[in-house]
C-alpha cells in the first residue's frame, strides 16, 4: 500500500501541477522579522496555479499597506519589484521603507452606567499597558475591546455596548487618538439554580451553590460553582449553564445538568523498590482501590484501599458522611488491619566478625477512628479524631501487644499555583498532635507530634524547585519507650523520606544477648524525626523533566543522632493521570545497621 502511493503521487506531480514555490518566491526587506511576519500573514498563501499568481499580485500593494498599518506604520514607502521567467518561478520582491509609526496622542476609556460602582474594571483599568506615546498596534486596540466585553459579560452587564470605538489618525502629525467609549446599561442578578441528573437530597446539593440568589452576577461565582461539583466527587460529567434567554426581572436562572459517576469503580497501582539496601533488592507494591462515590441519596461515599507488598499486606476502609456542607465539613469512620515492617534485624557472627541481617521489626496494627474534619473560609483544613489501636510486635525477642486510644487534633493548608496535577508553584503546611492516656485505657502516656511543609517553585518556565521538611516528636516517659507502638515511632529511608534507603529502615537500634546467647541488633526507631530534601527538576519538554536531589536526617534519640545523606537523580513523565517518576537514589554514608546502598524508586502522584 505504501509503495502504490508513492507513484501515485509520482504520476500526479507529472500531469502538470505545481508546488507553490514552482509558480512565485518572495522576499521581503527593510523590516524586522515581526512585522515580516505580519506582512506575509495579510498576503496569504502563495498562489497553485497561473490564475491565483495574477490575482496574488494584483493585491500586494495593498495587502502590504494594510499589513504595515494595522501595526501603526502609515508612512511606510513600497518598492515592488516582479521578475518573470519563461521558465521557474517568477520572482516577487518587496522592498520596504516603514518610516517612522504613529505614535499615540492620547486613549480615552470612558464608562457610563453601573459600571462605575464596580471595581473590577478599576482594576482592569490600573493593569492596562497601552498609553500615550506608544506606538498605534491595531491588535492591541482589538484585544483592549475585546477584554473590556468578555469583563462586562463576565460581571453581568449583558446590554453593554460601545457609544464609541474609533482610531482617529492624523497623517500630518503622524499621530493617533483612541476613543473607547462603554455603555454597561444595569447589571443583571443571579436567579434560581435548578438540577437535573442527581439523586442527592435537596438540601445537600444546595449547599454546594456558593452564592445566594438574587446577588449580583458573576462568572467567578458559577466557576466556583463547578468547582465545588467537581470536588465533591458525585459526577462525571457537568454543565453550568447560566440561561440568558430566560431573564426575568433582572435576574437570570442558572440550570445545572449532572451525570453521577458510576456506582462503583476500581483503581489500580503498581510501584517498585530496586537496590541493595538491607533486605531484599526488588520490593514489588500493588495497590486496588475500590470506590463508591454515592452510596446514598445522604451523599455517604467509601473507599477501602487493599495494598499488597511480600511482607507487608494493608486494607484499609474510609467511610464519609457530610455533616453540614458537603465539602467542608465531613465526619470519617476508618476500619483498618495493616501489616508494616520497620528498620532491620541482625545477628553477629563472630567467625566473620561482622553482623548479618535476619529480618525487620514487624507489626500487626488494627485500628479504628473517627475524624470530623472542617475546612475555614481561608482554606485550612481543621479536624479532630479518636483513633482505638492495637498492635503487635516483638522487640529484642519480647512480644508486646500495647492499646492506644489516641486523641489528636490537626490543621493543614495547601496553596497551589494552578489546578493541575504538576502545579508551577504551591506551598503544603501540616501540623498534627495526638495524645494517649493511661486513664483513658491507653497502655502508657505518649503526646506525639508532627510538621510537615512542602514548597514548589517554577522559574523561567523550565526550572523547578521541590523543597520538604518533615518533623516529628514522641514525649514519653524513658521506661514507656519499648511501648510506644513502632507505627507511632519515627523512622527514616524511602522514596518520600530519604531516598537511596528502603522504606523505614532508617533509626536508632539496640544490641542486645539474644536467646542462644550470641549478640543480635534491632532498629527499632526514634522518638524524633527530622527529615529534609531539595530537588531541582528540569523540563525537556512540556511533559518530561529530568530531576536531582539532595535528601538528608534521620529518626534518632536524645542520645544516638545519625545524620544521613544521598543524592541522585531521576526522570518524570508528565502523564495525563499525574507525574509518573523514576528516581535512582545514592546513600552516602553506612551507618551501624546499613551499609552504603542504592536504590531505584518508582512512584506515581502529585507533589500537592
Amino acid at each position: 500500500m505504501s509503495l502504490f502511493f508513492i507513484l501515485a503521487l509520482t504520476v500526479f506531480r507529472s500531469s502538470g501541477a505545481l508546488a507553490a514555490d514552482d509558480l512565485l518566491t518572495v522576499s521581503i526587506s527593510g523590516v524586522e522579522s515581526a512585522l515580516e511576519k505580519n506582512i506575509r500573514s495579510h498576503l496569504g498563501s502563495l498562489p497553485q496555479n497561473e490564475i491565483q499568481r495574477r490575482a496574488f499580485l494584483f493585491t500586494v500593494e495593498d495587502n502590504t499597506t494594510e499589513a504595515l498599518e494595522s501595526m501603526g506604520f502609515y508612512r511606510a514607502n513600497l518598492d515592488i519589484n516582479v521578475t518573470e521567467t519563461t521558465k521557474g518561478p517568477w520572482q516577487l520582491s518587496i522592498k520596504v521603507d516603514p518610516q517612522e509609526p504613529v505614535t499615540l496622542q492620547w486613549v480615552d476609556i470612558n464608562f457610563d452606567g453601573e459600571m462605575l460602582e464596580d471595581l473590577s474594571f478599576r482594576r482592569w483599568l490600573d493593569g492596562l499597558t497601552i498609553k500615550p506615546g506608544d506606538p498605534l498596534h491595531h491588535g492591541q486596540y482589538e484585544t483592549v475591546k475585546s477584554q473590556l466585553i468578555t469583563l462586562a459579560l463576565a460581571r453581568g452587564y449583558f446590554d453593554g455596548r460601545f457609544s464609541r470605538s474609533e482610531i482617529v489618525i492624523n497623517r500630518d502629525k503622524n499621530t493617533a487618538q483612541i476613543n473607547l467609549h462603554f455603555e454597561s446599561g444595569p447589571r443583571y442578578r443571579f436567579g434560581d439554580v435548578s438540577f437535573k441528573g442527581h439523586t442527592l437530597n435537596d438540601d445537600i446539593i444546595q449547599e454546594l451553590v456558593p452564592f445566594e440568589a438574587d446577588t449580583p452576577y458573576a462568572t467567578s461565582e458559577l466557576n466556583r460553582l463547578n468547582r465545588n461539583l467537581i470536588d465533591v466527587g458525585y459526577f462525571s460529567n457537568i454543565k453550568v449553564l447560566p440561561e440568558v434567554e430566560q431573564i426575568k426581572e433582572g435576574n437570570v436562572p442558572i440550570k445545572v445538568e449532572l451525570t453521577s459517576r458510576p456506582s462503583h469503580s476500581l483503581e489500580v497501582g503498581a510501584g517498585v523498590d530496586i537496590g541493595n539496601s538491607s533486605d531484599g533488592a526488588v520490593e514489588p507494591r500493588i495497590r486496588v482501590t475500590w470506590r463508591t462515590p454515592q452510596v446514598n441519596r445522604y451523599g455517604h461515599k467509601q473507599e477501602t484501599t487493599a495494598e499488597w507488598s511480600p511482607n507487608t499486606p494493608k486494607l484499609l476502609t474510609t467511610y464519609t458522611i457530610p455533616l453540614t456542607d458537603p465539602l467542608d465539613d465531613q465526619l470519617k469512620i476508618k476500619v483498618g488491619v495493616l501489616r508494616d515492617e520497620y528498620g532491620v534485624t541482625q545477628d553477629y557472627v563472630p567467625e566473620d566478625r561482622q553482623f548479618i541481617n535476619t529480618g525487620q521489626l514487624e507489626a500487626e496494627k488494627y485500628l479504628i477512628g473517627v475524624i470530623r474534619q472542617r475546612r475555614t473560609d481561608n482554606n485550612w483544613l481543621f479536624g479532630y479524631s479518636i483513633e482505638a489501636v492495637k498492635e503487635f510486635y516483638t522487640q529484642l525477642e519480647t512480644d508486646y501487644s500495647p492499646n492506644f486510644y489516641l486523641l489528636g487534633i490537626g490543621v493543614s493548608q495547601t496553596i497551589r499555583g494552578d489546578n493541575t496535577l504538576d502545579p508551577k508553584s504551591g506551598f503544603r503546611q501540616t501540623y498534627s498532635l495526638e495524645y494517649a492516656d493511661p486513664n483513658l485505657g491507653s497502655a502508657i502516656r505518649l503526646a506525639r507530634l508532627q510538621a510537615k511543609l512542602k514548597w514548589i517553585d517554577t522559574f523561567f518556565d523550565k526550572h523547578r524547585f521541590v523543597a520538604r521538611l518533615d518533623l516529628g516528636a514522641n514525649i514519653a516517659d524513658k521506661e514507656d519507650i519499648p511501648f510506644i507502638a513502632p507505627s507511632l515511632r519515627y523512622f527514616a529511608g524511602g522514596d518520600q523520606s530519604v531516598r537511596g534507603y528502603r522504606y523505614q529502615e532508617l533509626g536508632p537500634h539496640i544490641d542486645y544477648e539474644n536467646t542462644q546467647g550470641g549478640l543480635s541488633r534491632q532498629v527499632v526507631g526514634g522518638r524524633y524525626l527530622i527529615v529534609g530534601s531539595v530537588e531541582y527538576q528540569y523540563y525537556l519538554t512540556p511533559t518530561w523533566r529530568l530531576a536531582t536531589f539532595v535528601d538528608a536526617g534521620n529518626a534518632f534519640d536524645t542520645d544516638q543522632f545519625e545524620s544521613v545523606m544521598s543524592v541522585g537523580g531521576g526522570v518524570h513523565w508528565i502523564s495525563p493521570i499525574g507525574p509518573i517518576k523514576l528516581d535512582l537514589g545514592f546513600g552516602l554514608k553506612e551507618t551501624e545497621t546499613v551499609d552504603r546502598s542504592f536504590r531505584l524508586h518508582l512512584t506515581m502522584g502529585t507533589e500537592l
